[in-house]
């Protein structure tokens, strides 16, 4: 993937919620010779940013996001990281600009799934005339590729996990309601809803205890991007925690959408897996054809 230079006149803004994968955007950007300007959300942002310029915004700033992007220079912006609460309509401070768009804000707020919400958000910013990019486009190393990370290759079992997984998760996204689904023996057995990822995986380990899912049966998580979803926000990551819970649930591995998912500590995660005995794997659902 070829990477456009920066303009030097200008910053990048890393709008930056929770996790480690903000963190990791700054520091590629950094490498690459840009000074990136942190727009730390505030009650979601966890890392600490005190090596680089920063400030902390509410999740419904819009004109203080609009001034820092004045003030700073910004050009581009890159949504990243999880943001665990949806503003409140008293929450929104809307730029001159945006004001009139109000009565649509708080009606995608209260009625809309999380894709249409970014795709407002993104819209929201761009209107400052600051274009916004997504994390692929600053680290494309991040993206997931086709076939397994780590020793460990899902088996036939597995393989009819991850094609039910991915069959929900597909019907999952076209709801715009969650990226991920839980497979076990051939049936679904978790859908991923507003409560992400991790309360997912604790809630399989839960079904578990109860008896609820086969002590024989392992199954597999498989992570999606959203059909009509807007790449250059929320696409679907994993990590070293993911691979833990996805353990602790009883899972055999994890299967995420190859160039549409991200996939943080690559390197850690396959010697996690490996000593696991646990695999990931980049998969092309849309075809169809799990890699092997």
């Amino acid at each position: 993937m070829s990477i456009r230079q920066p303009d030097s006149s200008k910053r990048l803004a890393i709008i930056a919620g929770a996790g480690l994968l903000p963190l990791y955007v700054a520091e590629a950007a950094r490498s690459r010779g840009e000074s990136p300007y942190i727009l730390a959300l505030g009650n979601e942002s966890d890392q600490d940013w005190s090596s680089f310029d920063h400030q902390t915004v509410g999740v419904g700033d819009y004109a203080g996001m609009s001034e820092a992007f004045r003030r700073e220079g910004i050009d581009r912006a890159v949504l990243s990281g999880a943001v665990r609460r949806r503003p409140e309509w008293r929450d929104i401070r809307p730029t001159l600009k945006t004001i009139m768009q109000m009565p649509a804000i708080v009606r995608t707020l209260i009625t809309g799934g999380d894709d249409k919400v970014l795709k407002m958000v993104i819209r929201l910013i761009e209107a400052n005339g600051v274009r916004v990019v997504g994390v692929q486009d600053i680290v494309p190393d991040l993206l997931a590729v086709e076939g397994p990370i780590g020793r460990v290759r899902p088996d036939d079992d597995d393989r009819h996990d991850i094609i039910a997984g991915s069959a929900a998760a597909l019907a999952l996204g076209d709801l715009d309601v969650g990226q991920g689904a839980v497979a076990v023996g051939g049936r679904v057995v978790a859908l991923e809803g507003a409560e992400g990822t991790d309360a997912m995986l604790e809630r399989v380990s839960e079904l578990r205890r109860q008896g609820r899912i086969s002590a024989r049966r392992k199954g597999v998580l498989v992570k999606l991007c959203k059909p009509n979803q807007d790449v250059r926000a929320d696409l679907p990551s994993i990590g070293i925690e993911t691979l833990r819970r996805a353990a602790d649930a009883g899972l055999a591995g994890i299967a995420v959408e190859a160039g549409r998912s991200l996939v943080l500590e690559s390197e850690r995660l396959a010697d996690e897996a490996n000593s696991r005995g646990l695999f990931v794997t980049g998969i092309l659902p849309r075809q169809r054809t799990p890699a092997t």
